[in-house]
């Protein structure tokens, strides 16, 4: 249960435009794209959406049968673990050059692959006139698909086809009584340490050398009567510190069981005097995709401590990362077990926070005071009218705001109203959305 989000992993030899196409589904420039072979060494992956179906799409290297660099043999074998991990593969050939003997090899292990297998024919720029993509039906792996990642031409039909390859369920085989809690951080933070104090038996192996834990790992526990799956998962290192294949997919698997949560509780060392880049990294994956949010402040015995130790420590982390002030953070020992039980009670508080529903009237009362106290700017000399609002959904709060202008409402308002709901309500630990829409009898 803990990889419900599918995998499409992009391969294919070098300079073919893998990094193009990928950085073309997810809608921003990811991926380093250059003309010399072998520039995507480390391996990008995203979360990606198309006609309502999410998931993970892994731009890996040029694959080079027998190449004499040192870095060819673990981008191969980087690549061939993409084959067997995804749930769809895109297999990328360069309509320009034509068929290459590299991309007939690479056919040879894809047929035997027991998945799909899509032959993108990229740089056909001239669509649809250039038929040159018919050529690569030799490949003998099914009907070849032209685009040019560049422009973007075809890429929507691609997505389609990508889309209805995909596997049925994966996303939907979900117990909402059940709280997932997902366990992340940087390598040997303690995170297998703070899950067995949780549940009180050694399930989870535990060792002093950084990335023990590969795979995410299911822990089930029972607490006032709630269910929770607690899910401890490889330690996330900065991807250009991610060079092996093994753990590179495990930082895949991390990812997945992030966006998979309910609750993400993110390890950090206290020992240290400020969160690294990949801790806030990691925070702010999950807040992006609407997880509820605790960060647990480990190794806190290490720590020297006076009556302000922890209020300084807290100040500096929510001064620096301004979306954790409403995330609670708690100081703990997963070696003594101080404050350890003291989570569970927050996880669920923060779960619950992120399922709650604010009645409709409560709502516009709330908006009626925020527009009085500080109404909206016009626009073009007109009144912006905000006419009322209502949530629309939970798991995140996301709340609609109907306005007769809703583009020439200036973002600072739209955070001004954020965070005047935030006042009113708390959400303790999830983020909350605005979306501002128009109506129909706007004037």
């Amino acid at each position: 249960m803990s990889g419900r989000l599918p995998v499409v992993a992009v391969v294919g030899r070098p300079n073919v435009g893998k990094s193009t196409f990928f950085n073309r589904v997810i809608g921003k420039r990811l991926a380093i794209v250059d003309d010399q072979p072998g520039v995507t060494r480390d391996r990008n992956f995203a979360h990606a959406d198309w006609a309502g179906r999410s998931f993970l799409i892994v731009d890996t290297g040029g694959i080079v049968e027998g190449g004499a660099e040192g870095l060819d043999v673990p981008i191969r074998e980087q690549a061939m673990v993409a084959v067997e991990q995804a749930d769809v593969i895109l297999f990328v050939v360069d309509g320009k050059v034509g068929l290459h003997p590299l991309d007939e090899r690479l056919a040879e292990v894809l047929r035997k692959a027991d998945k799909p297998v899509i032959v993108v024919v990229n740089k056909v720029d001239n669509l649809p006139h250039d038929q040159s993509h018919h050529d690569f039906w030799s490949l003998g792996i099914g009907e070849p698909v032209p685009v040019s990642a560049l422009s973007g031409k075809g890429s929507g039909d691609l997505l389609d086809r990508v889309v209805a390859a995909l596997p049925e369920g994966l996303e939907a085989e979900e117990d909402e009584s059940v709280v997932r809690v997902a366990v992340v951080g940087k390598p040997n933070v303690g995170k297998s340490s703070f899950v067995n104090r949780l549940i009180g038996e050694e399930r989870v192996v535990v060792s002093d050398v950084a990335g023990t834990t590969r795979d995410p790992i299911d822990s089930p526990f029972k607490y006032h009567g709630r269910n929770l799956v607690f899910v401890d998962t490889a330690g996330l290192r900065r991807q250009s510190k991610v060079t092996d294949s093994l753990e590179y997919y495990s930082a895949i698997r991390t990812d997945k069981v992030v966006h998979n949560s309910d609750v993400c509780v993110i390890l950090v060392d206290a020992s240290e005097e400020e969160l690294h880049a990949q801790d806030i990294r990691i925070a702010q994956t999950a807040w992006d995709a609407g997880r509820g949010l605790v960060l647990i402040a480990n190794k806190w015995d290490l720590v020297e401590k006076d009556t302000m130790t922890a209020p300084n420590w807290e100040r500096k982390v929510r001064e620096r990362i301004p979306f954790l002030q409403w995330v609670p953070i708690i100081f703990t020992s997963a070696l003594t077990g101080q404050r350890v039980r003291n989570c569970l009670d927050v996880i669920l508080q923060v779960n619950d926070e992120r399922s709650r529903r604010i009645e409709t009237h409560e709502v516009n009362e709330v908006l009626a005071e925020l527009v009085r106290r500080a109404p909206p700017p016009h626009f073009r000399g007109r009144p912006v009218k905000i006419k009322y609002a209502t949530q629309v959904s939970v798991r995140p709060p996301t709340f609609a705001v109907f306005a007769n202008f809703p583009k020439a409402i200036p973002e600072h308002y739209i955070r001004y109203l954020h965070n005047g709901f935030r006042d009113a309500w708390s959400f303790l630990g999830t983020p909350i959305r605005l979306r501002v829409r128009g109506g129909k009898d706007d004037d």
